[in-house]
């Protein structure tokens, strides 16, 4: 069981332990002193009630892999985990990684009770989320994909929270555009779930490099477009582009 509570508790980052322990304590004393709580956790009304109620009792809540609690939010449910085959699951479980507020880093299966903390937030007594976990978070991560081809689909809030040392042997980062009578622009909508039905992709596949990309056109109508990649030959960076033309 992953409670958080004893420092041999089992979990893919459990250096981590001690770290989630202080942001778990910092904020239920942040929820007692009833510390400017909307702004903590980003939202109000009936869901500030419930995020406090949350946070309260995380000790006690019954855990859920980490992938499946946050399956109802629009990356989880692009990426379509129960459709799937098994060894794309197991791809996913095995080599996914998740950036939380409240627990730095995550694999797809690690267990985790109900919460409510953005990355985003700034803590009493601890400050800023993403400057705390920077020191325990880059270490781990960058030890985990060091010589790995990595698929970054983090937004810049969560790659605040990473300092990155370049370990790995390539990681590829992507754009989404429109296009319309020859000019492009980002689209208008969440790009979140557009990450996300790309991530069903990559996992289905294997991907390791960026070929099999050509054959394929994303749900929504985007297709690679090649002649818009950059590469940064000395940081091992990949900059792709997918557009949708009108």
């Amino acid at each position: 069981m992953f409670d958080y509570r004893t420092p041999n508790t089992f979990n893919y980052f459990n250096e981590l332990n001690p770290e989630r322990r202080k942001v778990i304590g910092a904020v239920q004393e942040a929820i007692e002193a009833k510390s400017d709580l909307e702004k903590l956790f980003a939202v109000n009304g009936k869901e500030l009630e419930q995020a406090i109620d949350l946070n309260k009792e995380i000790y006690d809540a019954p855990l859920m892999a980490a992938l499946e609690r946050f399956s109802p939010g629009v990356m989880y449910e692009a990426m379509d985990f129960p459709g799937l085959p098994t060894g794309a699951q197991r791809r996913l479980l095995e080599n996914g990684i998740i950036f939380s507020g409240f627990f730095g880093l995550l694999r797809p299966d690690d267990l985790v009770p109900d919460h409510r903390l953005p990355i985003e937030s700034e803590v009493p007594n601890i400050g800023a989320l993403t400057d705390f976990w920077r020191p325990f978070v880059s270490p781990a991560l960058n030890r985990t994909i060091a010589g790995a081809f990595v698929w970054d689909m983090l937004p810049d809030s969560h790659l605040a929270a990473w300092e990155d040392d370049h370990s790995y042997a390539q990681i590829v980062r992507v754009k989404f555009y429109d296009e319309k009578n020859g000019a492009r622009q980002e689209p208008g909508e969440n790009l979140t779930p557009l990450r996300g039905k790309l991530v069903n992709f990559i996992v289905r596949e294997s991907l390791e490099d960026l070929e099999p990309l050509l054959e394929w056109t994303h749900p929504d109508g985007y297709t690679y477009y090649p002649d818009g990649t950059t590469e940064n030959a000395a940081s091992k960076e990949i900059e792709i582009a997918f557009v949708r033309r009108a």
